[in-house]
């Protein structure tokens, strides 16, 4: 063993075996002696024992010393084993004796009287009775409380710095709450107790977490469940207002409060509720959206109901109240006659017209009002305000009569007309075609506008009935009675106009306000046949026309624009004669056969058998061809005209045929007008010699009664 080992060794036996034999025992003295004579022998042999010298014993001499140390420490550790052994002995032999004393007094014991459990106990804490062991637990759970996790539980306020709020809840250890939770309470002591939420029994640091903001929201819900479901009047802070209510504090928690739900009457200005406190009832609760919705106006509804009774017991037509306007629309207002509305229509305002209510009342105003009607089961009252104040027709001067000249203002323009109110409750009305001479009716609005003061003449007056009827183009000369109409518009004059109207037959035409003529379409153009006058003309546009015929009695012009210009028919007479060949555009075909725009710009017709090439070939519209004249009547404006006459021979044969065949035939039929002229003057002659025969017969008749 090398001198370092000794240094450990000793240090062992110093730090380990004398400790923890220091207990006085034979083992124990056995090591304490073994112990001693082992550090004597160490010190003995001095510090040189512990280095080796720089100079000195040879190396086996060295060795032979430490081969002495070597077997002196085993006879040591052999001595400490026997001390050991011999204790152990002895401590058996102990318990035999022991065990063979339990035995023989165990026997002189009745089983009967034998605590079996206490024998069968094992383990910590089992050496107590059953009694023992509640009576411990009586104790433990008075001093400790076993608390869960999301509860609400009572604290007791411990301790207070300048940041947190120690509080015991009865758990085995205390709570911080940060002190800015406590706000609400600043006279906050040790002692005072408050509802804690408990957040964690243990976090990862061991601490109990508490959280009283959290525990007065859980705490606001449940006494607010069961206002709801008890019906409860409960007291809240209005916090401030949002759109469409206020924001109410209820309990902790934020309520909404509606606008509607404020007051039986519409409150205008939310402002005055803030900061204030207001009884409330909880009417819905919604725990998804956590909103919570209350009402002050059905505090105040059931004694309304009481009264709105009573007054409706006490109602009569005809009935003047006096009340508060609470609410105005455009249609009326609404009146508060104390604890029941009624409503005055915005016609029963006041006999004259008026567009909005605001216009001669006003919110919270003290009004005069009678009862016009009410129904009881509907709770509905029709009040009125004009009633209260003659009506203006009664004042209407009894000079105003039929012909005499008026004036007002206009109060509403209407598709029909415009109304002049001549005094407030009096109006007349003015038709749209009273507004003008002119025959073709327009808007009123073109002639006047809301807010004109215009002069009017009374046409119609009844004033039982209160209605008058105004006209004002009265106040101007009608244009068909001035005297020079016969002149300025007689036959065989032209003029310039407006197209006002088209019709299937034709058009008219405004030559000037108050004058209006017809043009038929027949005499729109010389040349083509018009359908619709759409197709010549439109709306609004200029037209040269010439006097056909005028009627001022009727107050009737007949217009001509063809008539402008000499009839072009004698002209073609002579140019289209019968078998001359033109060449002749296609326009248009059907079935029959094909419409031809020939020179000069009229028109002619082709029938189907002689819309034919030489080639057999078809001719289709937009072709241009050579067409022979067959037919042509001046009187009916009509060209026929054939293509296979130009090529085949049979046809150019057939056409003086027919050609003669039509002007026979023309010349066989009388004249339209010489037959009507017959007619009558045989219907004349035949009528004068009845009366001949008349009176032959009265002057034989007198001379039988003179005789």
């Amino acid at each position: 063993m090398q001198p370092h080992s000794i240094e450990w060794g000793s240090f062992f036996v110093k730090s380990i075996v004398k400790p923890k034999f220091a207990a006085k025992s034979p083992f124990a003295a056995c090591i304490q002696t073994g112990h001693s004579a082992f550090m004597a022998k160490i010190e003995k042999k001095g510090p040189e024992s512990k280095a080796p010298k720089a100079e000195g014993k040879a190396p086996k001499a060295k060795a032979i010393e430490v081969k002495k140390i070597e077997v002196e420490e085993n006879d040591e550790l052999a001595a400490l084993r026997a001390a050991r052994k011999a204790e152990e002995e002895e401590g058996i032999s102990r318990m035999i004796k022991d065990v063979t004393a339990r035995k023989a007094s165990a026997a002189s014991v009745s089983t009967a009287d034998f605590d079996w459990e206490a024998f069968d106990r094992k383990g910590f804490g089992e050496g107590y009775s059953k009694s023992d062991r509640e009576n411990l637990l009586n104790l433990y759970s008075g001093t400790v409380t076993s608390v869960d996790e999301s509860e609400v539980v009572e604290g007791v306020v411990v301790g207070i710095n300048d940041r947190d709020v120690i509080l015991n809840i009865g758990f085995k250890s205390d709570g911080l709450v940060p002190l800015a939770e406590f706000k609400d309470q600043p006279a906050l002591k040790i002692g005072d107790k408050v509802d804690l939420f408990i957040e964690e029994r243990e976090n990862a640091m061991g601490q109990l977490v508490l959280s009283r903001r959290k525990a007065k929201l859980v705490k606001g819900w449940q006494r607010v469940q069961i206002a709801l479901d008890k019906d409860e009047v409960i007291e809240g802070f209005v916090k401030r207002r949002t759109k469409g209510g206020l924001i109410v504090d209820v309990f902790g928690i934020e309520a909404f409060l509606p606008g509607s739900q404020i007051d039986v009457k519409p409150i205008r200005d939310f402002d005055i509720y803030v900061n204030k406190n207001i009884e409330v009832k909880v009417v819905k609760i919604n725990y998804t959206n956590d909103n919570v919705v209350v009402s002050h106006k059905v505090l105040i509804e059931k004694d309304i109901e009481q009264q709105k009774a009573a007054i409706l017991t006490n109602l009569d037509k005809g009935q003047v109240l006096e009340g508060v306007i609470k609410n105005m629309t455009n249609f009326g207002v609404f009146i508060d006659l104390g604890g029941v509305d009624g409503l005055l229509h915005i016609t029963d305002i006041s006999w004259g017209r008026i567009n909005h209510p605001e216009e001669v009342l006003k919110l919270d105003q003290t009004v005069k009002v009678v009862v016009l009607d009410f129904d009881q089961d509907k709770k509905r009252i029709s009040l009125g305000m004009k009633q209260l104040t003659p009506h203006p027709w009664a004042a209407l001067p009894a000079d105003i009569q039929v012909g005499s000249k008026v004036k007002g203002k206009i109060v509403n323009v209407a598709d029909y007309g415009a109304f002049l109110e001549l005094q407030p409750g009096v109006e007349g009305l003015i038709h749209v075609s009273e507004m003008s001479w002119s025959q073709h009716l327009r808007n009123p609005q073109d002639f006047i506008k809301v807010g004109d003061e215009i002069e009017a003449v009374v046409l119609t007056i009844d004033r039982e009935e209160r209605k008058m009827s105004l006209g004002i183009k009265q106040l101007t000369e009608d244009p068909w009675t001035r005297q020079d109409v016969l002149q300025k518009y007689a036959v065989g004059t032209t003029h310039k106009g407006v197209v006002r109207n088209l019709t299937n037959f034709g058009l008219f035409i405004e030559l000037e306000e108050g004058i209006d003529g017809l043009v038929h379409v027949s005499d729109l153009s010389w040349t083509k046949k018009v359908k619709h006058p759409s197709e010549f003309i439109k709306v609004g546009e200029s037209l040269d026309v010439k006097v056909l015929e005028l009627d001022a009695a009727n107050r009737r012009l007949a217009l001509s624009h063809k008539h402008l210009e000499e009839n072009p028919w004698d002209t073609f007479e002579t140019i289209f004669t019968i078998g001359s060949v033109h060449k002749s555009t296609v326009i248009s075909k059907n079935d029959k056969g094909a419409v031809l725009e020939l020179p000069y710009g009229i028109e002619g017709f082709c029938s189907a058998k002689n819309l034919v090439k030489e080639d057999g070939g078809k001719i289709e519209a937009g072709d241009s061809l050579d067409f022979k004249v067959l037919e042509f009547s001046k009187d009916d404006r009509r060209i026929v005209l054939s293509h296979k006459a130009t090529w085949s021979a049979e046809e150019e044969k057939a056409a003086p045929a027919a050609a003669a065949a039509a002007a026979a035939k023309k010349k066989a039929a009388p004249a339209k007008g010489k037959t009507i002229d017959k007619i009558n003057q045989e219907s004349e002659k035949s009528t004068l010699g009845d009366l001949e025969a008349l009176s032959a017969l009265k002057e034989k008749m007198s001379g039988t009664k003179g005789e």
